[in-house]
């Protein structure tokens, strides 16, 4: 009996994600999820909003630590998704209490996952008030006010398109994390073959990137620099490649597909083998530096002609692409507006709220949306007005552009930030964050707004609209899950409404810990500062825009350029840009997963079994995000025991002295990690193809 006819059918043993979940629908074929939407099952309870606001809270000092150390995100949603199930056992076996419901699990994560969120958010700009000396004009309320504000935003901005994300484009877009967040979700609930497949690589994904990039038992990142025979390519061409050896992005890859992981890794061929070798090329011919601070380009190494000038020609794509993704959804946007606005005058008649038709279509009112955007611009208005502008002449004026600016630049990239994620799982929010900074320095400067605190009001600005594209990213991942899954939409709002309080707060308090502790430049006081790559960059995009030298328009424009060629040619230009954006270390190995998913697919003529393959490869993938992710976090937790108490609890290998294994590492280590990369990626194809068909 299929779980979707009956709720009594709904046992955990018969869990199951109907066949037509990851797939483009046939017409006249409805997509019934795995809880019925007739079912009523606990949803929001005490057990799932404890569990959630725990997780959030040390989540976002996980995350804002690794961010400022490492200039990395880390993910929060499967961990949590793991650790929910984790305690439904425990609650079984232990406590002599029921299972957690599959729903209950949902909340858990929705609640919990606004660590990321907000970590991601505000890690990218605040800390850059420091960097810029402005610490004496800011403090703890004004920190925290700017990541709930874009937390409360992306809420309500990305709400209006939950239905064409989840429902009009199923089986559209691969949605890498929500898909294998489901899968745990299920298996957990399921137990069985399913449960045992992923956890047991899970626990090969966790050993393989704790002795990699951990214990540094290999490289972490494969490159052909440290591969002397290619040095005419490397110092002279500038021509570099590079791989993560991370299981996590091998599974990422895998879930993804072929088709926008090769379309994404053009885009970083065009950066690091045509554009790095260009500027490489030209600059020789230029002894004197272009950009202040850099150097001549013909000194320079092949990573830093991308920092400096091919990234941001990546920007210029993204930004493009952004604007024609936005053009092309314009039909939905009016359609939203005009939904809004048939449902406010409906309202104002006294004819009511529209009755939602299922549980599973139950969200926010349009009307509740309207009404909460209102009283949150009302709320950044007065926070700009009278938190940095109180002095200024004309407060009120600028207060409102800056609003204006701030409301409108997220609106029209939520869409963008959300159709990334739903994509690849990774949203380009310095890249869009970056884009809002100098937008929002020039407007300021024509205003007449400069110096500290128009450098303030940017990075404020900045830090609102990040936050709010990383909850519509997130946001929309959590949509799909619940769609899949027959969660209720409104109580996943809420919930992240609620969360984003405990994450904000956690969040700044770290931010203002390691500011204290660490610092995030050199001084006297902070030697060794954390490096908090991100917000060093959004304040050199701060200096440069408001001070001589400018921001670097004309790179700009040759990437809205290359995002104009790439839909010409029918290739997504947001994808193309990601690639271009994005490190290629990072979209190396999606390819490579992406492609282990085509073979499997057509390992044999017998579809039955080419697609138990394909699934059991999809089971083993979300294995590895799980794992990756999992350790991920444990390393980030175990460094900052490390840096607190001057202990060492992860030994690095390659400081070995017995047998001379950290010389050996240090000089093999490069080869050593691209081949046990090749390995884990063979046994994710082997013990797929062994699979037999059900």
């Amino acid at each position: 009996m299929n779980v979707n006819e009956d709720r009594t059918a709904n046992t955990d043993e018969q869990v199951r994600i109907p066949d037509n979940a990851f797939r483009e629908l046939q017409p006249g074929e409805e997509y019934r999820p795995v809880v019925p939407p007739s079912a009523e099952m606990p949803e929001v309870t005490v057990r799932s909003i404890v569990q959630g606001a725990a997780w959030s809270v040390i989540f976002s000092a996980a995350a804002t630590y690794i961010a400022l150390k490492l200039g990395q995100g880390i993910e929060s949603a499967i961990p949590i998704s793991i650790l929910a199930v984790g305690f439904s056992v425990f609650a079984v076996k232990f406590l002599q209490a029921r299972s957690s419901t599959l729903l209950e699990n949902v909340n858990v994560l929705a609640i919990g996952a606004t660590a990321g969120i907000v970590a991601g958010g505000s890690v990218f700009t605040m800390p850059a008030i420091y960097i810029l000396g402005l610490e004496g004009r800011s403090s703890f309320f004004q920190i925290f006010l700017v990541p709930l504000l874009g937390a409360v935003l992306g809420v309500f901005f990305l709400a209006p398109f939950r239905r064409y994300f989840v429902r009009d484009l199923h089986g559209k877009l691969p949605y890498p994390e929500a898909r294998a967040t489901t899968e745990i979700l299920v298996a957990g609930k399921r137990g069985g073959k399913s449960a045992i497949v992923l956890s047991y690589s899970a626990i090969v994904a966790a050993m393989f990137d704790f002795v990699g990039p951990s214990l540094k038992g290999w490289a972490e990142v494969f490159s052909t620099s440290s591969i002397g025979a290619l040095a005419p390519f490397t110092s002279r061409a500038k021509a570099v490649f590079t791989m993560n050896t991370s299981a996590a992005v091998l599974g990422l890859g895998y879930i993804m597909g072929i088709n926008y992981a090769a379309i994404i890794m053009a885009g970083s061929m065009v950066s690091f083998f045509a554009l790095v070798p260009l500027f490489a090329y030209l600059g020789s011919q230029i002894p004197s530096e272009i950009t202040q601070g850099a150097g001549p380009i013909g000194a320079m190494a092949a990573e830093d002609i991308f920092a400096f000038y091919v990234r941001p020609i990546g920007i210029g794509t993204i930004f493009a692409a952004g604007v024609i993704s936005i053009l092309k959804m314009s039909p939905v946007i009016f359609q939203a507006i005009g939904q809004a606005s048939r449902e406010l005058i409906r309202l104002a008649g006294g004819k009511g709220e529209a009755p939602e038709q299922t549980r599973t279509e139950r969200s926010l009112p349009m009307a509740g949306i309207v009404v909460g955007i209102a009283i949150t611009a009302l709320a950044i208005l007065a926070y700009f007005r009278f938190s940095v502008l109180a002095g200024e002449s004309s407060a009120t004026y600028i207060a409102v552009v800056a609003v204006l600016m701030t409301l409108v630049i997220a609106f029209l990239f939520a869409s963008v930030s959300a159709w990334a994620i739903a994509m690849i799982s990774i949203t380009p929010i310095s890249g869009m964050t970056l884009t809002t900074l100098i937008v929002t320095a020039v407007v300021l400067s024509s205003l007449g707004l400069s110096g500290d605190e128009g450098m303030l009001q940017t990075l404020l600005i900045g830090g609102v609209v990040c936050t709010a594209l990383s909850m519509a990213g997130s946001l929309v991942t959590q949509y799909k899950i619940a769609y899949w899954l027959g969660a209720t939409p409104r109580r996943i709002e809420i919930s992240n409404l609620l969360g984003a309080v405990a994450a904000s707060a956690a969040t700044t308090a770290v931010i203002l810990l390691m500011a204290q502790v660490y610092g995030f430049t050199p001084g006297p006081g902070h030697p060794h500062p954390l490096p908090a790559p991100q917000p060093n960059a959004m304040a050199a995009v701060l200096r440069g825009v408001m001070g001589a030298s400018g921001a670097p328009w004309f790179l700009y424009g040759i990437g809205a350029v290359f995002a104009v060629s790439a839909e010409f040619c029918g290739v997504s230009g947001l994808a193309f840009g990601l690639g271009m954006y994005l490190p290629m270390e990072l979209n190396s190995p999606l390819v490579l997963g992406a492609a282990l998913s085509w073979l499997l697919q057509r390992s044999s003529a017998d579809k039955t079994l080419a697609k138990a393959r394909h699934e059991k490869g999809t089971l083993i993938a979300s294995g590895f995000i799980a794992g990756g992710a999992l350790v991920g976090v444990l390393a980030a937790l175990f460094r900052f025991i490390e840096d607190s108490w001057k202990v060492t609890i992860i030994p690095d290998l390659t400081k070995a002295t017995a047998l001379g294994i950290g010389a050996w590492l240090e000089n093999w280590g490069n080869w050593i990690g691209l081949v046990a990369y090749l390995a884990l990626a063979a046994a994710l194809f082997w013990d797929s193809w062994r699979e037999k068909a059900e």
